[in-house]
C-alpha cells in the first residue's frame, strides 16, 4: 500500500498519538519504513497488509524513528522560554543558565539543554523513549498542580487501545513483583522514587510516586486472598488533568519505566519487553 491509501484510513486529525506530527507523516512511516500501524488508535486494521522493507531489521527502524522523532522534539522545545514555564513543569531554571533546565524523574536527576540534550545522572540515556518522554513533558509547557483527583487510565480519553499495554507491563507485572514481596521492602523501594505512602480504605498499600513533577501516580496494591479466590492485584491511578503535561503514548511509558524502577531496586532486574 502506499502512503495516501493507509491516510484514507487515519481519522486525519493530526492528533500525535502515534508519535508523528501529522497523519501523512505517520502514513508514510507506516508504508515505507514498516512503522507499526497499530500505534494509531483509530486506524481499522481489518485486511490492512504491511510489509516490512526488505533487508532492514525491525529494531534498527523503531530505534531510527525514535532518534528523527527526538530531533523533532528537540526542534520543537527550542524556542520555548525556559523562563517562563518552569515553575509550571515543576522544573528548576536559573536566570544564568537560560538554556538549562533541571528536574526529577523517578529519583533522578534530568537536565535538559536547548539544541544540546537531556542527561540522566549525568549520562545520555541508553533508550531514546526516556528522552521522547521528557521531551514531550517540557514542550507541554507545564500547568496547574495536580489536585489528586485519581482515575483510571481508561477514564481518559481514547485511551482503550492502551489499557491492555498498561496492564501488561506495568500493572499486571508489579502485582506478580508485590505478591512475593514484603511490604516494608515495597514502601522502601518506593521511597527512593521520591514515593510516599498514601493509605487507601480497600487497598492493602497505597503509594503515590511522583515520576515527573505533575506526574503523580497512585500505586493501589492488594494482596491475594487465597480462601477467597482473589489474585494479587495492582492498580495505577492518574490526575485527571495529567494529559494536559504528556500524551498518551508518553504517559503509559512512564507507567512502564516506574515499574521497570521499582523492579530493579526489588532486585529484579528482568525489564518489562517493549
Amino acid at each position: 500500500m502506499n502512503p495516501f491509501e493507509i491516510l484514507k484510513l487515519t481519522p486525519k486529525t493530526n492528533c500525535g498519538q502515534c508519535g508523528h506530527p501529522a497523519c501523512l507523516a505517520f502514513s508514510a512511516a507506516v508504508a515505507k519504513s514498516g512503522e507499526d500501524p497499530g500505534k494509531c488508535p483509530y486506524l481499522d486494521l481489518t485486511g490492512l497488509k504491511i510489509t516490512p522493507p526488505a533487508g532492514v531489521a525491525l529494531d534498527q527502524l523503531s530505534r531510527e524513528r525514535d532518534l528523527q522523532l527526538i530531533q523533532h522534539l528537540k526542534e520543537k522545545v527550542a524556542p520555548l522560554n525556559f523562563a517562563e514555564i518552569a515553575a509550571g513543569l515543576g522544573a528548576e531554571y536559573r536566570s544564568d543558565e537560560p538554556d538549562r533546565l533541571s528536574l526529577a524523574y523517578l529519583g533522578q536527576a534530568v537536565t535538559l539543554i536547548k539544541n544540546k540534550g537531556i542527561v540522566i545522572n549525568g549520562v545520555e540515556p541508553e533508550d531514546p523513549r526516556d528522552q521522547i518522554l521528557l521531551y514531550n513533558f517540557v514542550h507541554s509547557r507545564g500547568g496547574a498542580a495536580p489536585n489528586r483527583d485519581w482515575v483510571g487510565l481508561e477514564s481518559l480519553p481514547n485511551s482503550i487501545s492502551k489499557v491492555k499495554t498498561l496492564a501488561t507491563y506495568g500493572e499486571n507485572r508489579l502485582a506478580e513483583l508485590f505478591a512475593r514481596t514484603e511490604n516494608d521492602k515495597i514502601i522502601a523501594a518506593c521511597s527512593q522514587l521520591g514515593g510516599r505512602e498514601a493509605p487507601e480504605s480497600t487497598a492493602t498499600l497505597g503509594i503515590v510516586v511522583e515520576v515527573l513533577p505533575r506526574i503523580p501516580q497512585y500505586i493501589l496494591y492488594w494482596a491475594a486472598e487465597a480462601e477467597e479466590g482473589f489474585a494479587a492485584k495492582v492498580k495505577i491511578l492518574f490526575d485527571r488533568e495529567v494529559m494536559n503535561f504528556l500524551d498518551l503514548e508518553s504517559l503509559v511509558f512512564s507507567a512502564e519505566r516506574m515499574a521497570d524502577k521499582i523492579a530493579e531496586l526489588l532486585g529484579d532486574f528482568e525489564q518489562a519487553p517493549f
